[in-house]
């Protein structure tokens, strides 16, 4: 996985005082994208041990709330199993910070995915990945951006389409909870 960015004070993408990750790579290519230096996969930097170990630093300051994971596409193949394994070593080492996931895939696609009959290994084990992943965290933000859906009144996403998800209280209800500050 590489990765284009690390903010280490970031107020925006989420709710009180965070730190970023955006991951390199996103096959969606949304119009009009906030991001899309993030698109390519072969650019960036390498996510490596001592860069992790840089991002847990920034994460285990006692100010700092939340943890944003965004990018470029946490949830494509190519950095979904990285991605859970940083969300994974949050969750033991920093319990109470509260961790954010931004995707344009949307709930429905994470947690109940249409699949084949066919034998697909590889993509029935990326499937519960991102399920694993999702579940491990506070608010998922899903859904692509849609430039004619922009509403820059809205805390957290670009558009009106997205959605800002309590992530807990949606598998502990088994419906859509939303998010609320």
């Amino acid at each position: 996985m590489n990765y284009a960015q690390m903010r280490s004070m970031d107020i925006s993408n989420g709710e009180g005082i965070g730190v970023s990750l955006f991951v390199q790579g996103c096959d969606f290519h949304c119009k009009n994208c906030f991001n899309s230096e993030t698109w390519d996969f072969s650019k960036g930097q390498e996510w490596n041990e001592k860069t992790k170990n840089q991002f847990l630093k920034l994460v285990e300051k006692p100010f700092i709330q939340r943890v944003s994971i965004l990018g470029g596409e946490p949830l494509h193949p190519e950095n979904v199993q990285n991605v859970l394994k940083i969300v994974d070593e949050i969750r033991v080492s920093y319990p109470t910070k509260n961790i954010w996931l931004y995707t344009g895939y949307t709930w429905e696609q994470i947690m109940y995915p249409i699949v084949t009959n066919d034998l697909n290994l590889e993509r029935d084990y990326i499937i519960k990945i991102r399920k694993e992943l999702v579940s491990k965290c506070d608010v998922l933000i899903d859904g692509r951006y849609v430039d004619e859906l922009r509403d820059v009144s809205l805390h957290w996403r670009g558009s009106s389409n997205q959605r800002v998800i309590n992530v807990q209280e949606t598998l502990k209800q088994n419906k859509i909870i939303l998010w609320e500050s």
